[in-house]
Protein backbone atom coordinates (compact mmCIF):
# COMPACT_ATOMS: atom_id res chain seq x y z
CA UNK A 1 0.00 0.00 0.00
CA UNK A 2 0.99 3.72 -0.63
CA UNK A 3 1.14 6.20 1.34
CA UNK A 4 0.79 9.62 0.60
CA UNK A 5 0.77 11.60 -2.72
CA UNK A 6 3.06 10.26 -5.32
CA UNK A 7 4.07 11.99 -9.08
CA UNK A 8 5.64 10.57 -12.24
CA UNK A 9 8.95 10.78 -11.02
CA UNK A 10 8.09 8.85 -8.17
CA UNK A 11 6.04 6.27 -10.90
CA UNK A 12 9.49 6.27 -12.67
CA UNK A 13 11.76 6.00 -9.97
CA UNK A 14 10.44 2.45 -8.84
CA UNK A 15 10.20 1.35 -12.31
CA UNK A 16 13.83 2.05 -12.66
CA UNK A 17 14.46 0.35 -9.84
CA UNK A 18 13.53 -3.10 -10.36
CA UNK A 19 16.21 -5.75 -11.95
CA UNK A 20 13.98 -6.47 -15.03
CA UNK A 21 13.69 -2.98 -16.01
CA UNK A 22 17.59 -2.56 -16.22
CA UNK A 23 18.23 -5.79 -17.82
CA UNK A 24 16.18 -4.59 -21.10
CA UNK A 25 17.28 -0.75 -20.43
CA UNK A 26 20.72 -2.49 -21.41
CA UNK A 27 19.82 -4.10 -24.65
CA UNK A 28 17.91 -1.54 -25.88
CA UNK A 29 19.69 1.22 -28.32
CA UNK A 30 18.53 4.07 -26.25
CA UNK A 31 18.33 2.52 -23.07
CA UNK A 32 22.04 1.17 -23.42
CA UNK A 33 23.76 4.66 -23.52
CA UNK A 34 22.02 5.81 -20.24
CA UNK A 35 22.32 2.64 -18.13
CA UNK A 36 26.46 2.74 -19.30
CA UNK A 37 26.58 6.04 -17.91
CA UNK A 38 24.59 5.26 -14.95
CA UNK A 39 26.35 2.38 -14.40
CA UNK A 40 30.00 4.21 -14.23
CA UNK A 41 28.64 7.04 -12.51
CA UNK A 42 27.12 4.32 -9.87
CA UNK A 43 30.52 2.49 -9.61
CA UNK A 44 32.28 5.49 -9.20
CA UNK A 45 30.93 6.02 -6.30
CA UNK A 46 31.24 2.59 -5.30
CA UNK A 47 35.19 2.74 -5.58
CA UNK A 48 35.81 6.46 -4.63
CA UNK A 49 37.10 5.49 -1.09
CA UNK A 50 40.05 3.84 -2.59
CA UNK A 51 40.59 6.15 -5.30
CA UNK A 52 40.97 8.99 -2.30
CA UNK A 53 43.20 6.34 -0.77
CA UNK A 54 44.86 6.01 -3.06
CA UNK A 55 46.09 9.45 -3.60
CA UNK A 56 46.52 9.54 0.00
CA UNK A 57 49.51 6.86 -0.39
CA UNK A 58 51.23 8.61 -3.39
CA UNK A 59 51.20 11.82 -1.26
CA UNK A 60 52.29 10.30 2.25
CA UNK A 61 54.62 7.92 0.27
CA UNK A 62 56.28 11.69 -1.58
CA UNK A 63 55.90 10.20 -4.77
CA UNK A 64 54.81 13.04 -6.45
CA UNK A 65 57.71 14.85 -5.39
CA UNK A 66 59.68 12.13 -6.30
CA UNK A 67 58.70 12.33 -9.52
CA UNK A 68 59.62 15.74 -10.05
CA UNK A 69 62.75 15.40 -11.34
CA UNK A 70 61.64 12.52 -13.70
CA UNK A 71 59.77 9.63 -14.55
CA UNK A 72 60.79 6.63 -12.39
CA UNK A 73 60.11 2.90 -12.92
CA UNK A 74 57.85 0.71 -9.98
CA UNK A 75 61.45 -1.15 -9.15
CA UNK A 76 63.51 2.55 -7.86
CA UNK A 77 60.92 3.71 -6.26
CA UNK A 78 59.59 0.35 -4.79
CA UNK A 79 63.46 -0.09 -3.83
CA UNK A 80 63.63 3.20 -1.91
CA UNK A 81 60.12 2.81 -0.21
CA UNK A 82 60.10 -0.80 0.68
CA UNK A 83 57.26 -2.01 -1.54
CA UNK A 84 57.43 -4.78 -3.72
CA UNK A 85 57.58 -3.58 -7.65
CA UNK A 86 54.36 -5.77 -8.02
CA UNK A 87 52.39 -3.31 -5.26
CA UNK A 88 54.24 -0.24 -6.47
CA UNK A 89 52.94 -0.97 -10.02
CA UNK A 90 49.67 -1.63 -9.12
CA UNK A 91 49.68 2.23 -7.07
CA UNK A 92 51.29 4.15 -9.64
CA UNK A 93 48.69 1.90 -12.29
CA UNK A 94 46.08 3.22 -10.41
CA UNK A 95 47.83 7.06 -10.52
CA UNK A 96 47.67 6.92 -14.18
CA UNK A 97 43.91 5.89 -14.34
CA UNK A 98 43.15 8.56 -11.83
CA UNK A 99 44.85 11.38 -14.25
CA UNK A 100 47.75 12.33 -11.12
CA UNK A 101 50.50 9.96 -13.55
CA UNK A 102 51.09 9.52 -17.08
CA UNK A 103 53.01 6.27 -18.52
CA UNK A 104 56.51 6.72 -20.03
CA UNK A 105 58.39 4.55 -22.51
CA UNK A 106 60.43 2.07 -20.77
CA UNK A 107 57.93 1.31 -17.79
CA UNK A 108 58.47 4.47 -16.34
CA UNK A 109 55.53 6.54 -14.42
CA UNK A 110 55.83 10.61 -14.41
CA UNK A 111 53.84 13.18 -13.16
CA UNK A 112 50.43 14.20 -15.10
CA UNK A 113 49.45 17.83 -14.64
CA UNK A 114 47.25 16.54 -12.14
CA UNK A 115 49.29 15.67 -10.13
CA UNK A 116 51.70 18.69 -10.49
CA UNK A 117 48.52 20.87 -9.76
CA UNK A 118 48.48 19.23 -6.00
CA UNK A 119 51.77 20.10 -5.18
CA UNK A 120 51.26 23.36 -6.55
CA UNK A 121 47.88 24.24 -4.38
CA UNK A 122 49.35 25.66 -0.93
CA UNK A 123 48.19 23.28 2.11
CA UNK A 124 46.53 20.95 -0.50
CA UNK A 125 49.04 17.70 0.48
CA UNK A 126 48.25 18.72 3.73
CA UNK A 127 44.55 18.29 3.96
CA UNK A 128 45.16 15.04 2.24
CA UNK A 129 47.04 13.78 4.45
CA UNK A 130 44.75 15.26 7.68
CA UNK A 131 42.00 13.56 6.06
CA UNK A 132 43.07 10.64 7.61
CA UNK A 133 41.22 11.98 10.85
CA UNK A 134 38.23 12.88 8.94
CA UNK A 135 38.00 9.12 7.09
CA UNK A 136 38.27 7.13 9.85
CA UNK A 137 35.22 9.17 11.35
CA UNK A 138 33.43 8.27 7.41
CA UNK A 139 34.41 4.55 8.21
CA UNK A 140 31.20 3.88 9.98
CA UNK A 141 28.87 6.51 8.68
CA UNK A 142 25.94 5.63 10.44
CA UNK A 143 27.71 5.80 13.61
CA UNK A 144 28.45 9.61 12.65
CA UNK A 145 24.92 10.30 11.62
CA UNK A 146 23.43 9.31 14.58
CA UNK A 147 26.21 10.97 16.86
CA UNK A 148 26.80 8.26 19.35
CA UNK A 149 30.62 8.41 19.56
CA UNK A 150 33.07 11.16 19.88
CA UNK A 151 35.13 11.40 16.96
CA UNK A 152 38.43 11.93 15.75
CA UNK A 153 37.81 15.75 14.18
CA UNK A 154 35.96 16.52 17.86
CA UNK A 155 39.30 15.75 19.70
CA UNK A 156 41.41 17.02 16.48
CA UNK A 157 39.44 20.87 17.09
CA UNK A 158 39.34 21.47 20.52
CA UNK A 159 38.51 24.86 20.29
CA UNK A 160 35.18 24.82 18.71
CA UNK A 161 34.15 22.70 21.76
CA UNK A 162 35.27 25.40 24.11
CA UNK A 163 37.74 23.28 25.60
CA UNK A 164 40.94 24.28 26.74
CA UNK A 165 43.33 24.47 23.87
CA UNK A 166 46.65 22.63 24.83
CA UNK A 167 49.95 24.35 23.20
CA UNK A 168 50.53 21.19 21.01
CA UNK A 169 46.94 21.55 19.78
CA UNK A 170 47.18 25.26 18.84
CA UNK A 171 50.90 24.71 16.97
CA UNK A 172 48.87 21.95 14.50
CA UNK A 173 45.55 23.99 14.11
CA UNK A 174 47.59 26.93 13.20
CA UNK A 175 49.72 25.33 11.11
CA UNK A 176 47.08 23.51 9.15
CA UNK A 177 44.78 26.84 8.88
CA UNK A 178 47.52 28.59 7.64
CA UNK A 179 49.13 26.28 4.80
CA UNK A 180 45.11 25.62 3.51
CA UNK A 181 44.07 29.64 4.27
CA UNK A 182 46.35 30.83 1.36
CA UNK A 183 43.81 30.20 -1.15
CA UNK A 184 40.66 31.27 1.03
CA UNK A 185 42.29 34.98 1.53
CA UNK A 186 42.48 34.78 -2.34
CA UNK A 187 39.56 33.87 -3.74
CA UNK A 188 37.89 36.43 -0.76
CA UNK A 189 39.86 39.30 -2.14
CA UNK A 190 39.30 38.84 -5.37
CA UNK A 191 35.38 39.78 -4.49
CA UNK A 192 35.97 41.97 -1.54
CA UNK A 193 37.29 45.47 -2.15
CA UNK A 194 38.78 46.76 1.32
CA UNK A 195 38.93 50.39 -0.13
CA UNK A 196 38.17 53.10 2.33
CA UNK A 197 38.25 50.53 5.79
CA UNK A 198 40.49 52.17 7.91
CA UNK A 199 41.04 49.22 10.54
CA UNK A 200 40.47 45.25 9.68
CA UNK A 201 39.55 43.18 12.35
CA UNK A 202 39.91 39.14 11.70
CA UNK A 203 37.94 37.22 14.17
CA UNK A 204 38.97 33.99 14.97
CA UNK A 205 41.81 34.95 12.66
CA UNK A 206 44.38 31.83 13.27
CA UNK A 207 47.82 33.19 12.68
CA UNK A 208 47.02 36.21 10.63
CA UNK A 209 47.13 34.49 7.10
CA UNK A 210 43.73 36.16 5.62
CA UNK A 211 44.45 39.56 7.79
CA UNK A 212 48.26 39.91 6.59
CA UNK A 213 47.00 39.03 3.20
CA UNK A 214 44.31 41.72 2.96
CA UNK A 215 46.83 44.16 4.45
CA UNK A 216 49.05 43.83 1.96
CA UNK A 217 46.49 45.11 -0.54
CA UNK A 218 44.77 48.23 1.03
CA UNK A 219 46.19 50.72 3.57
CA UNK A 220 44.54 49.62 6.74
CA UNK A 221 45.23 48.62 10.12
CA UNK A 222 44.41 45.28 11.53
CA UNK A 223 43.13 43.61 14.89
CA UNK A 224 43.47 39.55 14.58
CA UNK A 225 41.46 38.11 17.41
CA UNK A 226 42.08 35.02 18.51
CA UNK A 227 42.30 32.43 21.48
CA UNK A 228 45.62 33.51 23.15
CA UNK A 229 47.03 29.93 22.56
CA UNK A 230 46.81 30.28 19.13
CA UNK A 231 47.75 33.62 19.17
CA UNK A 232 51.11 33.11 20.34
CA UNK A 233 52.26 31.48 16.25
CA UNK A 234 50.78 34.70 14.84
CA UNK A 235 53.88 37.40 15.63
CA UNK A 236 55.73 35.35 13.30
CA UNK A 237 53.90 35.94 10.43
CA UNK A 238 53.06 39.45 10.77
CA UNK A 239 57.13 40.17 11.30
CA UNK A 240 58.15 38.12 8.54
CA UNK A 241 55.48 39.93 6.35
CA UNK A 242 56.81 43.51 7.64
CA UNK A 243 53.16 43.64 9.36
CA UNK A 244 53.94 43.80 13.29
CA UNK A 245 53.48 47.37 13.32
CA UNK A 246 50.14 48.17 11.63
CA UNK A 247 48.42 44.87 13.46
CA UNK A 248 47.16 44.74 17.18
CA UNK A 249 46.63 41.69 18.62
CA UNK A 250 43.82 40.76 20.91
CA UNK A 251 43.59 37.79 22.86
CA UNK A 252 40.06 36.02 23.22
CA UNK A 253 37.44 34.37 22.55
CA UNK A 254 34.93 35.54 20.56
CA UNK A 255 31.99 33.33 22.09
CA UNK A 256 32.60 35.48 25.59
CA UNK A 257 31.50 38.73 26.12
CA UNK A 258 32.09 41.88 23.43
CA UNK A 259 34.17 42.17 20.90
CA UNK A 260 36.56 45.08 21.06
CA UNK A 261 35.89 48.18 19.22
CA UNK A 262 38.08 50.37 16.85
CA UNK A 263 37.43 48.43 13.28
CA UNK A 264 35.34 49.94 10.80
CA UNK A 265 35.24 46.13 8.91
CA UNK A 266 35.14 42.71 10.70
CA UNK A 267 35.98 39.52 8.62
CA UNK A 268 34.85 36.33 9.67
CA UNK A 269 36.91 33.01 7.61
CA UNK A 270 36.02 29.84 7.89
CA UNK A 271 34.71 30.55 11.38
CA UNK A 272 30.78 30.44 11.02
CA UNK A 273 30.61 26.74 9.70
CA UNK A 274 32.40 25.44 12.70
CA UNK A 275 29.68 26.21 15.01
CA UNK A 276 26.20 26.15 15.93
CA UNK A 277 23.48 28.25 14.60
CA UNK A 278 22.73 29.40 18.62
CA UNK A 279 27.08 30.65 18.71
CA UNK A 280 26.48 31.79 14.96
CA UNK A 281 23.59 33.88 15.95
CA UNK A 282 25.48 35.05 18.83
CA UNK A 283 28.50 36.20 17.26
CA UNK A 284 26.65 37.97 14.53
CA UNK A 285 25.18 40.15 16.94
CA UNK A 286 28.55 41.08 18.89
CA UNK A 287 30.02 41.85 15.48
CA UNK A 288 27.02 44.15 14.94
CA UNK A 289 27.36 45.28 18.16
CA UNK A 290 31.24 46.41 17.86
CA UNK A 291 31.06 48.05 14.56
CA UNK A 292 30.43 51.76 14.05
CA UNK A 293 27.46 52.67 11.54
CA UNK A 294 28.33 52.19 8.30
CA UNK A 295 30.97 49.28 8.81
CA UNK A 296 31.05 45.90 6.94
CA UNK A 297 30.79 42.09 7.58
CA UNK A 298 32.90 39.61 5.65
CA UNK A 299 31.76 36.34 6.23
CA UNK A 300 34.26 33.33 3.96
CA UNK A 301 33.63 30.07 4.10
CA UNK A 302 32.72 27.24 2.26
CA UNK A 303 28.65 27.09 1.49
CA UNK A 304 26.05 24.74 0.54
CA UNK A 305 24.82 24.61 -2.54
CA UNK A 306 21.09 25.74 -0.88
CA UNK A 307 17.82 24.28 -3.22
CA UNK A 308 21.35 22.80 -5.93
CA UNK A 309 23.19 20.99 -3.32
CA UNK A 310 26.65 21.36 -4.37
CA UNK A 311 28.87 17.76 -5.06
CA UNK A 312 31.54 19.22 -2.71
CA UNK A 313 30.08 21.53 -0.43
CA UNK A 314 26.94 19.52 0.38
CA UNK A 315 29.06 15.97 0.55
CA UNK A 316 32.62 16.98 2.24
CA UNK A 317 32.28 19.60 4.11
CA UNK A 318 28.95 19.19 5.00
CA UNK A 319 30.04 15.44 6.71
CA UNK A 320 33.52 17.54 8.03
CA UNK A 321 31.19 19.65 9.84
CA UNK A 322 29.37 17.17 10.77
CA UNK A 323 32.53 14.95 12.36
CA UNK A 324 33.68 18.01 14.40
CA UNK A 325 30.70 18.13 16.09
CA UNK A 326 29.30 21.79 16.25
CA UNK A 327 28.96 22.73 12.85
CA UNK A 328 26.82 22.85 9.74
CA UNK A 329 27.43 23.90 6.03
CA UNK A 330 25.15 26.56 5.19
CA UNK A 331 24.07 28.38 2.28
CA UNK A 332 24.75 31.99 1.26
CA UNK A 333 20.96 32.29 1.25
CA UNK A 334 21.29 31.48 5.08
CA UNK A 335 24.27 33.18 6.05
CA UNK A 336 22.63 36.30 4.59
CA UNK A 337 19.06 35.66 6.83
CA UNK A 338 21.47 35.07 10.10
CA UNK A 339 22.88 38.76 9.16
CA UNK A 340 19.89 40.12 8.47
CA UNK A 341 18.34 38.79 11.87
CA UNK A 342 21.59 40.15 13.45
CA UNK A 343 20.42 44.01 12.12
CA UNK A 344 22.84 43.95 8.93
CA UNK A 345 21.87 45.53 5.36
CA UNK A 346 23.28 45.98 2.23
CA UNK A 347 23.87 41.57 2.24
CA UNK A 348 25.79 40.79 -1.14
CA UNK A 349 26.50 37.21 -2.27
CA UNK A 350 28.71 37.77 -5.07
CA UNK A 351 29.79 35.23 -7.73
CA UNK A 352 32.72 33.03 -6.16
CA UNK A 353 35.74 32.07 -8.61
CA UNK A 354 36.19 28.90 -6.76
CA UNK A 355 33.00 27.70 -5.02
CA UNK A 356 34.51 24.80 -4.05
CA UNK A 357 37.51 26.65 -1.98
CA UNK A 358 34.78 29.60 -0.28
CA UNK A 359 32.25 31.92 -0.55
CA UNK A 360 31.55 35.86 0.24
CA UNK A 361 28.84 37.47 1.79
CA UNK A 362 29.10 41.15 2.30
CA UNK A 363 26.90 43.11 4.58
CA UNK A 364 26.93 46.76 6.18
CA UNK A 365 25.61 47.73 9.67
CA UNK A 366 22.82 50.46 8.72
CA UNK A 367 24.23 54.19 9.47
Amino acid sequence: MLSGVTGPSDWLARLISRPKVQSLAARLPVGRGIARRDGAAIFGLVQGFVASQVLAALVELDILSRLLDGPQSPEALGLTLGISTQRMEALLRAGVALGLLRSRRGGRYGLARRGAAILGVPGLTDMIRHNAAFYADMADPVALLRGTDETELQRFWPYVHGSGVEAESARRYSDLMARSQELVAEDTLKVVNLRGVRRLMDVGGGSGVFLSRALKTSRAEGILLELPEVLDTAPARLTSGGLEHRVRLEPGDFRAGPLPKGADAISLVRVLYDHSDETVAGLLARVFDALPPGGRLIVSEPMSGGARPDPICDVYFAFYTMAMGTGRVRSAARVATLCREAGFTGIRTPNPPRPYITRVVAAVRPT
